[in-house]
């Protein structure tokens, strides 16, 4: 039987993404994004949980999202989780981490918003994909480079 490891997240940055590079020069990027429920309890009282999600990326949608995000910024992501185990070198102990290994992403917004990272994406928002896709403008019906924003870079 076939399984399925699929996340799909909208949320807003907690602070601005930080990226490297392996020595085999792919880039890294590492963000964490805020995601918010919000209800009425039985006493009609409005409620709300706010849950963070560690989000990685890597290569060329790594830099983008490097590039392109800030702090406060709102993003779409699709990828997938992953549990990584460790010891601890003081006391020994296994150690998680849960994570969102993205390898799409959509910067949502735009110049004027005030939500600070998605500027360059003045009048659409600009999908980009890991695994050699080219990034195409969400919204624009068959997304034709020659159709984007000079100030698109990819």
């Amino acid at each position: 039987m076939a399984s399925v490891n699929k996340v799909i997240l909208i949320g807003n940055l907690g602070k601005d993404p930080e990226t490297r590079y392996l020595p085999s020069g792919d880039a890294v990027t590492n963000f964490s994004i805020a995601t918010t429920e919000k209800w009425k309890n039985k006493s009609g009282e409005q409620q709300e949980h706010t849950e963070w999600h560690r989000i990685s990326m890597f290569g060329k949608v790594a830099e983008i999202a490097g590039e392109y995000l800030k702090k406060g910024s709102p993003v779409y992501v699709e990828g997938r989780i992953r549990t990584r185990k460790w010891q601890d070198k003081e006391s020994g102990q296994d150690k998680y981490s849960t994570e969102i290994v993205a390898d799409r992403m959509q910067l949502l917004g735009s110049r004027g918003s005030g939500s600070g990272g998605a500027e360059p994406m003045a009048r659409e928002p600009a999908t980009a994909a890991a695994g050699g896709g080219k990034p195409q403008a969400a919204g624009k019906k068959g997304g034709a480079f020659d159709q984007m924003d000079d100030d698109i870079p990819f």
